[in-house]
């Protein structure tokens, strides 16, 4: 599996959706690297179908982009969209802090 950018995006649209635009700060595609991105891969299509944007960002290649979003462990997760701007650090494994911490909200159908 390698690690690129990942793009879900459907045309329906919903009176409360918005694109969530997410970056994922990798260091080459280490085992910790590629687990967190398959975790927010997975928490992105049970919770955001149709409605994110996953960027990776391999520091190995690019290290210079580590300032910008002023990344100071790797992986990081940072939500540019919706604002505010969130960071969570870590391989992404405790779903349960992930969506507290990114702000997902469970909606049931209506």
């Amino acid at each position: 599996m390698n690690l690129k950018k990942e793009s879900s995006k459907q045309k329906k649209v919903t009176k409360d959706s918005e694109m969530w635009e997410l970056r994922l700060y990798v260091a080459g595609q280490t085992p910790n690297s590629m687990r967190a991105f398959a975790n927010l891969k997975k928490i992105c299509e049970e919770h955001l179908k149709g409605k994110y944007t996953i960027e990776v960002i391999d520091l190995m290649k690019n290290p210079q982009l580590a300032a910008g979003d002023q990344i100071l462990a790797i992986p990081t997760l940072v939500r540019k969209l919706p604002e505010p701007l969130k960071k969570i650090i870590g391989d992404l494994s405790n779903t349960e802090r992930v969506l507290v911490g990114l702000d997902i909200r469970s909606k049931s159908s209506t």
